[in-house]
């Protein structure tokens, strides 16, 4: 079977082999000789927590690639410990993706790499696909591997521990709307809107991302001017994060990137036990995390966790999916606990033990609800995943298992895209995307596995 092939459907759903067939296939034609890209065509590098996704796939079929993966990726490590959100791959034409190696010139860093990198983070979830892989394939090999790496994925977290804790609060702070993988989120527009900057500059420029998919499903020229104003400041600040309270346009405590800090401080502890090392650091960070986590952003007037904007001092109002993150904390109160159940049940976003419409990224119920634009609306299988594995944590088997049904039939229904329409379920972004393969064969593997 092709990557791009759609499997045909039986009763109603495709076959299970049929799909497990189109993931793989989708993998190995991503595969680019030490790591997989996300899509051929609109992310042709590696992008940090797609390959943390990818190896989790990966470890069901190709072991050996996912901690290939996983190595590949932190060979690019900064040597502060940060894990950049883009290693460029230095055999492709400059120009095959924009904002490419020339607008980051990370070569003019001290401690950057060797190789073209970003210099922005993503969320931390790299902790938890290392522990994962190893469980999903647990063998003398994938030890060694995960022994090698413990001490990078502790590094990146002692980074966004004593660098990005702008406040001082416990919390990391993202300094650009790509840090926090929602890129272009409602949950960014009061904070964005401070950001100077006119559509006008991106004239100076040729979009990569408009010439593979409809431009009106994808970021305005206006939110693309304030991204590259926001890279500008922090890279003529030489990417350091002394001082940023002082004048970065853009200064943020997301929920899913706090959710995924802590929640590597549980995988890390998981790690730590089973390669020699000690857990309990590891445990009283997490805990600490979370406490920071609902007294900073739980607003008990709606519910749900909201991201913080440190320009202001405030929630942001919009209520998006990445509210529903905390629920991977094992360590959440039951009081968040039971209110996130409830917001993820909501007419907002449709939970149920059937669901007639995907998971979407943003309230539909809101009167910005996009369903055709990129993270204002449409499901995403990544941010599926994680609200599936939080709801399992905290003992909703049966939502659990509706979410993951609701997720294979998208694929059996569009093939492997990078996203899918909310209400009807169609194939939008790239084809033949690879955190979507990845995580359907995750998915497919065993409907109790978390």
């Amino acid at each position: 079977m092709t990557a791009g092939a759609v499997p045909t459907r039986i009763g109603g759903t495709a076959e299970p082999a049929g799909l497990s067939r189109l993931a793989v296939a989708t993998l190995d034609a991503n595969w680019e000789h030490d790591h997989t890209v996300p899509s051929r065509t609109l992310y042709p590098h590696q992008w940090s927590w797609d390959s943390a996704f990818i190896a989790i796939g990966l470890a069901h079929v190709r072991p050996g690639r996912a901690w290939r993966e996983l190595a590949s990726l932190f060979r690019a490590q900064w040597a502060d410990g940060r894990v950049p959100h883009i290693v460029f791959n230095p055999a492709l034409r400059v120009g095959a993706y924009f904002p490419g190696p020339e607008l980051w010139r990370s070569a003019d860093v001290p401690g950057a790499p060797s190789v073209a990198t970003s210099g922005l983070v993503q969320p931390p979830v790299h902790a938890l696909a290392a522990l994962l892989a190893y469980r999903r394939a647990p063998d003398q090999h994938g030890l060694a591997a995960l022994r090698q790496l413990y001490p990078a994925l502790v590094a990146q977290q002692r980074y966004l521990a004593q660098r990005r804790d702008v406040a001082g609060d416990g919390l990391v702070c993202v300094v650009h709307p790509w840090e926090s993988g929602l890129d272009n989120s409602p949950a960014w527009d009061e904070p964005m809107a401070a950001v100077d900057a006119e559509a006008a500059v991106m004239r100076a420029y040729r979009r990569h991302d408009t010439a593979h998919a409809d431009a009106a499903h994808r970021p305005t020229d206006l939110d693309y001017a304030r991204y590259l104003a926001i890279v500008a400041a922090y890279r003529d600040h030489g990417y350091a994060d002394r001082d940023l309270a002082d004048g970065h346009p853009f200064l943020v405590e997301c929920p899913l990137f706090n959710a995924a800090f802590s929640s590597a401080e549980h995988a890390l502890a998981d790690i730590a036990a089973l390669t020699g090392f000690d857990p309990g650091p590891h445990r009283v960070r997490a805990d600490r995390v979370t406490e920071a986590l609902v007294r900073r952003l739980y607003d008990p007037g709606t519910g749900t966790f909201q991201p913080r904007d440190l320009r202001t001092d405030r929630l942001v109002g919009a209520r998006t999916v990445l509210g529903l993150a905390p629920l991977l904390l094992p360590n959440l109160p039951n009081r968040q606990v039971d209110a996130l159940v409830a917001e993820a049940t909501s007419a907002r976003f449709g939970v149920a033990r059937r669901m007639d419409r995907p998971l979407p990224s943003h309230d539909r119920t809101a009167p910005d609800f996009e369903p055709l634009r990129y993270w204002r609306g449409p499901s995403w299988l990544n941010i599926g995943w994680l609200v599936r594995r939080g709801l399992t944590t905290h003992g909703h088997p049966e939502l659990a298992a509706g979410l993951r049904r609701s997720m294979i039939d998208l694929v059996a229904g569009a093939g492997c895209h990078e996203y899918f329409h909310p209400d009807t379920g169609a194939g939008l972004g790239s084809p033949a995307f690879g955190w979507t393969a990845a995580l359907l064969l995750d998915l497919l593997a065993d409907e109790s596995t978390c």
